[in-house]
Formats: C-alpha cells, structure tokens, sequence
C-alpha cells in the first residue's frame, strides 16, 4: 500500500501552482474567488428550496439577432442580405411581421405556450464593438465610457445576499464570470462537479494528488481563455481578482482547497441524487441545463445560474454554423423547460439570454456578418410577460448608426426589472437609480 504523501509533497505539489505569482490564472475560479462566507447559513428568503432562480445564458461571440427573430416582410432587411436572408416561407411566424429560425421549432413551441418574451432591439447607447469591452459593460452594466470593478450580479450578491450560501451564485465554465465580480467574492465556478472534489490534505492517496494536478494545470493555463475556450464563451468572461487572506499565497491555497471540498461535496451529492426528468440532447450546451436542472431539483439553494453557449461570431459562412448553434439552444432550453415543469419548478425560474451585440444588417462578401450593436433579448419561464415587447429599430439605411440598428430598449431596464420583480431586490445600488424597469411579469 502506497504511503500518504508527506506535507512537504502536498506543499509542492501547491506551489506547482502558484506560477509567477500570477494567481488569477493558477488559481481554480471556484478556489480563488468563493467561500469567505462557507460556514455561514443562508438567510432567509435570500437562498433555499422555494426561492426565485435566475439563468442567465450568454451566447457568446455576437448572435445575428435579424436572422434570430426575423423581420421576413422588410425590404431593407431583404435587400440587404441577398444571401442570407429568411423569407416568409423559411421561418416559424409569430405574425405577419415575424418569425423565428426555422431551427427554432422549440423555442416557438415555448412561445405559442406563453412560456417566452421576446424583447426587440436591446442595447446602450455609444455601442462597442469589440467582444472583450462590449462583453464587460453587459457584464458590469455600466455605461459605454465608463469601467466597473463589479459586475452586476456581483453586486446584487453584495446587496442583496450577504451571509449566504457560498453557492448563491453558481457559473458553469472554466472561469468565474465578470458579472459575479464583488466586493466580498461569492459564488462557485465549475464544469463539472466531480473535477472539483479534491482529496482530503491529511488524507489523500498519493494517485488522488496525482490525478488532481493535470486538473489544477490545465485551469492554470493561459491558453484556455482562447482557443480552447471558444465554445464556452469563457476567453471573454475571466475575473481578475486578487488574493486578500492573511498568510501566504501556499497557505491560502492549503486553507482554500479545505474549505472548496466541502461545498464541492455538497454539489457533487446533490447532482448525483436528483434526476433529471426529461432527455436531453447531446450537447455540451445541453449537458450544462441538465446539470443545473438535477441542482435545481436537488434543493441547491442557487439564485443564480450562469452559462454561455459560444460560436456566434458568424463572419463567414453564417447560414449553417448559425443554424447548428439555433439548433442546439432551441432543443436544448425546451427540454430544459419540460424539465423543470415535471420538476414542480417551472415557475419559480427565469431564464434570461443576452449577447454582447447584434450583427451588421448587411451582410459582408464572405457570406456571414460583422460586428453590430442592437440585438433581441428572450426571457423564458412559467411567470412572465410573453409575447413580443419593445420597438422594433428601423432598418432603412438613414436610420442605422455606422450600419447598426440603433437601440430602443437599454438593457439595464431588463436588469432591473429581473432584479425587482425577480429576485425581490432594490435595483438602484446595482443598475443605477436612474434606471427604469420594465415589467417582466
């Protein structure tokens, strides 16, 4: 029988991770960025089994919002996408003005059942077009000119969950995302629960340690905010955060990764005791509502979910790749709608989709479509506001901004009316005083 390692192999094996003393990269988000309040217990109200939960999905890259929900009678609309616009014959109509992807079958299905809204041209003013900053004012909700610490969820955490669970928010990627950041860190960050479990420092195996450090160096590479990241929108999502515990950054780490098995725990038995009651399709997108429906029914006491499904950066040959990933949400969210209805938990979630732009109304010479502004938003649930809402922005080459659909609904009033009439909290200290909500249920 192998020997258990001695101290001295458990704190190498740590410093094998503290690379450069760059710690936000050599660092597990779920290890880094949690668990300052682990032993204390929820407040009620602010997390449990019958509380509001909120899932918040990015499609990360740019979704093609004209192509999404589809103005099949525009001329401009029409004209300006010889190739790649949808005619009245192709898509799934809600009117005689709109229609869905025809890969969208499920999503129209959870419209025509009063289980979807769809909010049309949401965006802010003096729009930004690239992936990172246009990623990190969705994130932060704050003005265009302006750089947030926190995000916006963070600061719902701080305002409205102090003395939670650690797992008050929960986000399914490699990296903790920007809209989590604040003031006192709170949430947990994982693909998948079992990777998280580490062995006990007094305890553990000598392979247990070794099976952990492929683990711990594939979080601690850089390379995985790019191409590796792609499909999980992570690359435009990493929290720079810094480390404030007393000790050292080894001791911390010793401390930390104590503390992150017993909630890795908890999460771990939750999801293997509950079942999903639906079936999914196989995706990883799919995987992830699967996974958080099983949480969900096993009474993790989460408001918040966090997901993203990438790929929407559609620059050359959009018509198939966009179709494929339309595909794949619409399959998989009506499932996990079904789910959550067989669950007896349809009503108390609100799913929540954003993208970080729209694209251009005219498409490019490569058969796909640049970088845009303006861009419909979809809330899905069992208590909500359905249908069509919001103005339509005007597409006549006059009326665009450098090619864009000008915004008419700004996505901070969508925030703050999840945060009121959602999650029961004040949204002036996260999205702004000034800042009107508009009625989602």
């Amino acid at each position: 029988m192998k020997n258990p390692p001695s101290l001295k192999t458990r704190r190498k094996f740590l410093e094998s991770a503290v690379i450069g003393g760059a710690l936000t990269w050599t660092l597990p988000a779920f290890l880094s960025q949690t668990f300052n309040a682990l032993g204390a217990e929820a407040q009620k109200g602010v997390t449990g089994k019958d509380s509001t939960i909120l899932v918040a999905v990015q499609l990360a890259g740019g979704n093609d919002g004209l192509n999404t929900i589809v103005p099949y009678t525009n001329d401009h609309y029409l004209s300006a996408r010889p190739t790649l616009a949808l005619k009245g014959g192709e898509v799934l109509k809600v009117d005689d003005t709109f229609g869905f992807h025809p890969a969208l079958s499920g999503l129209k299905a959870l419209y025509d059942a009063g289980q979807m809204a769809v909010y049309h041209g949401v965006g802010y003013p003096n729009p930004n077009r690239s992936h990172f900053r246009s990623t990190e004012i969705w994130h932060t909700a704050s003005d265009a000119d302006k750089f947030e610490r926190h995000g916006w969820l963070g600061r719902y955490f701080d305002n409205a969950c102090q003395g939670a669970d650690p797992t008050v928010g929960l986000a399914l990627g490699r990296q903790m995302p920007q809209a989590f950041a604040a003031k006192r860190p709170t949430g947990v960050a994982l693909e998948n629960p079992e990777q998280y479990r580490l062995g006990s420092m007094d305890l553990a195996a000598e392979d247990e340690m070794e099976s952990s450090e492929p683990f711990l160096r594939r979080m601690s590479d850089p390379a995985m905010l790019t191409d590796e990241a792609t499909q999980s929108g992570a690359s435009i999502t990493a929290v720079n955060g810094t480390i404030s515990a007393p000790g050292s950054a080894l001791d911390y780490l010793e401390r930390t990764a104590l503390d992150a098995q017993v909630s890795s725990d908890k999460i771990l038995s939750i999801a293997q005791k509950a079942a999903n009651k639906a079936q999914y399709p196989a995706s990883q997108f799919a995987n992830n509502l699967k996974l958080v429906a099983r949480l969900i029914a096993g009474g993790l006491p989460t408001r918040v979910f966090y997901l993203s499904q990438g790929g929407y950066d559609t620059h050359t040959g959009q018509s198939g790749s966009h179709e494929r990933l339309l595909r794949d949400i619409s399959a998989a969210m009506h499932t996990f709608i079904q789910d959550l209805k067989a669950q007896g938990n349809h009503e108390r979630v609100l799913v929540m989709t954003f993208s970080e732009f729209g694209r251009r109304v005219k498409q490019n010479a490569n058969g796909g479509t640049d970088h845009g502004a303006a861009a419909p938003m979809f809330l899905f649930g069992g208590k909500l506001k359905p249908g069509l809402h919001g103005k339509f922005p005007s597409l006549a080459p006059k009326d665009l901004h450098n090619g864009d659909p000008k915004f008419t609904v700004d996505f901070r009033s969508i925030y703050a009316g999840i945060l009121q009439q959602w999650l029961r909290a004040d949204s002036a200290p996260i999205v702004g005083a000034s800042v009107k909500p508009v009625t989602i249920v």
